[in-house]
């Protein structure tokens, strides 16, 4: 056994290795490519009208993202019964209510459940919310005791105490810098929260998680355009608005979802499959996110897809190192949020996720909100470090690694007070 697990790590380092070192980090590198008009449609037509695009535009374009990228949804499970494991009014210094909630989940004798840590300010009657999920349980992103501990799978971490892919009280608040809880309060904002391996952990495994409920029989993996990880991610938030929409204390018609890194990519699939967010934020999300992949800058398709096989369908390997084949590019995936407010956000040093090419994109998707009347990002020369430009669509890339930090709320909590709270442009 131990020396299946040291050949194991040998073979993901040596995968690593290679990764990084074919990787492109040099802009003089990048290779030509077409940016595919948003406002052309695959047969040619110029669409010249917000009516235009969500009549004949955006349902093409969702279909292929649906088909080739994330994969479709092979069926419905929506119902669910609810469960308040914990409450409190008394959180976060005594600002906050503390709520746990339980979603379970059943078909052909199979369930899951996964749990929505809930913080709302005690000043606010019916809080707008900022949703997210959450990497190592929601015990870690506080250092509040009594957030539950998931016994879900959780991948191992030597520095937060992990081990036997088992979550425990030495992880309590080991990301709570991550997370500006006391600022999304002061700010007026809801937090709310799911670990992220209770819907579907993230291993290249589909026998566990939200998949196999949906299964037909003998089935043990999705179908080449079935749903991977990242639309599974994606069905969690949108089942956690499903319950937000019977909780008197949120306002569903406020409710922005936000991901950082994998889960920025799904948060950005959720607010193209539900339009029921009213806005969209995506932190750090790169390859498959954000960023354009025809940039062929930090991680790659190809990469993305050996690296992680199960984020997406298996549709989407057909343009492993073939991004020139590819009709669409990511700024048509933020284009499919329109009119609703989007912000996509950068950090300096984490060229991986190619901070210019998720500049691009929020700039490219831009034409598609004009139709709207809405202000996006109307030049394609990139801002300045730590200087936001905060319209509809909005973007900053800030200075430091990849990560989420109090620097990133400030600007995610003062842009959502203007442009989802406040009186919309």
């Amino acid at each position: 056994m131990r020396t299946f697990k040291l050949f194991l790590i040998f073979s993901i380092c040596i995968h690593m290795a290679f990764s990084q070192s074919d990787t492109n980090y040099d802009e003089s590198k990048v290779p030509l490519f077409e940016v595919p008009d948003p406002l052309t449609s695959f047969s040619g037509e110029k669409i010249n009208n917000a009516q235009d695009w969500a009549r004949e535009r955006k349902p093409e374009l969702l279909q292929f993202f649906e088909k080739k990228v994330y994969g479709k949804v092979p069926g419905k499970l929506d119902d669910f019964s609810v469960k308040v494991l914990e409450h409190s009014d008394q959180a976060i210094n005594g600002k906050a209510k503390r709520k746990q909630v339980e979603l379970t989940f059943e078909r052909n004798s199979k369930k899951l459940s996964f749990t929505i840590l809930i913080y709302t300010p005690k000043k606010v009657a019916k809080a707008p919310v900022f949703l997210g999920h959450n990497f190592y349980g929601n015990h870690t992103i506080s250092t509040d005791e009594n957030v539950i501990i998931s016994k879900a799978w959780a991948r191992n971490n030597e520095t937060f105490g992990i081990e036997e892919n088992k979550l425990s009280e030495k992880s309590r608040g080991v990301r709570s810098s991550r997370w500006a809880i006391e600022k999304i309060i002061d700010g007026g904002f809801g937090l709310a929260t799911i670990y992220y391996g209770e819907v579907d952990p993230d291993k290249n495994d589909f026998s566990d998680g939200v998949h196999r409920l949906l299964y037909d029989e003998q089935q043990q993996e999705p179908n080449t355009g079935e749903w991977g990880s990242i639309a599974g991610w994606a069905w969690g938030l949108s089942r956690a608005m499903d319950y937000f929409s019977q909780d008197s204390e949120i306002d569903e018609s406020q409710v922005i979802v936000f991901g950082h890194s994998r889960l920025g990519k799904a948060s950005l699939w959720a607010g193209v499959t539900d339009t029921r967010f009213a806005a969209v934020i995506s932190n750090d999300s790169g390859c498959g996110g954000a960023a354009l992949s025809k940039r062929r800058y930090g991680e790659t398709i190809n990469v993305i897809n050996n690296s992680f096989p199960h984020w997406f369908c298996r549709n989407f390997r057909s343009y492993n190192e073939n991004e020139e084949a590819l009709p669409v590019d990511q700024h048509q995936l933020l284009a499919l949020i329109a009119p609703r407010p989007l912000y996509v956000a950068s950090a300096q040093e984490d060229r991986w996720a190619d901070p210019h090419g998720e500049f691009l994109s929020a700039h490219y998707a831009t034409p598609v909100y004009t139709l709207f009347g809405k202000e996006g990002i109307p030049s394609n020369k990139m801002p300045e470090t730590n200087k936001p430009i905060q319209n509809t669509v909005a973007y900053h890339v800030r200075t430091g690694k990849h990560d989420v930090t109090d620097y990133d709320w400030e600007q995610y909590i003062s842009w959502a007070k203007k442009f989802v709270v406040g009186p919309k442009n």
